[in-house]
């Protein structure tokens, strides 16, 4: 029996973290579908079309050096705003969402789009000022050069993007729960985002 939890939010907030938490805790299985815009980023980095390379993606993309870099980041960001894109990988989403013994996906658009009916939303924010200082120090922490308000202004444009796009704007679903990470720990925003997915499985 699937039972799907659905994780939105803005770069940095943390829904990675709560994802891959609220995953090993229950069993289930795990997707960060911004792995899959970053492939296709890099993929267009590397000289190929946005839509060729989301449509020739495969596994093994996912697994490339460098998916975590800021230039695969930004380039990520910018192949996210083609509809056609968005829709060449919709299809790998949903069936890895309906799998047997639960499925949990990170994204932008995964409650309004990829999984309208699934059984848990959360949406999972912080303020650009605190999410602009977590990006600064995990970019320093791996050998990136990088100013605090050029993060910030980074973070800035980026919500931008997402939130402003035609295609599946990044917003919370309307029956989706919202998780403010801004003066949470990391244990306090996992333990919250448990909370809600245990009581609608009526554990």
């Amino acid at each position: 029996m699937s039972f799907t939890v659905a994780i939105d939010g803005p770069a940095a907030a943390g829904k990675g973290t709560i994802s891959r938490a609220v995953a090993d805790h229950f069993g289930f299985a795990h997707l960060d579908t911004g792995l899959l815009y970053r492939a296709v980023g890099k993929r267009v980095l590397d000289g190929e079309a946005a839509l060729d390379a989301a449509r020739g993606l495969v596994a093994e993309d996912l697994e490339a050096e460098g998916l975590r870099s800021p230039e695969v980041a930004q380039a990520a960001s910018r192949v996210a705003v083609d509809a056609d894109v968005r829709e060449a990988l919709v299809d790998f989403q949903r069936a890895f969402a309906m799998r047997s013994g639960g499925a949990v996906l990170d994204g932008r658009d995964i409650g309004t789009v990829i999984c309208p009916d699934a059984a848990v939303k959360l949406f999972v924010t912080a303020s650009p000022e605190v999410r602009a200082e977590r990006r600064y120090r995990e970019q320093v922490g791996n050998g990136h050069a990088a100013s605090y308000a050029e993060v910030l202004a980074d973070v800035r444009a980026r919500d931008e993007r997402d939130e402003s796009r035609a295609a599946a704007p990044l917003k919370p679903a309307p029956d989706a729960v919202t998780l403010d990470t801004s003066h949470l720990s990391i244990d306090e925003a996992v333990a919250a985002a448990l909370a809600v997915v245990t009581k609608a499985r009526g554990a």
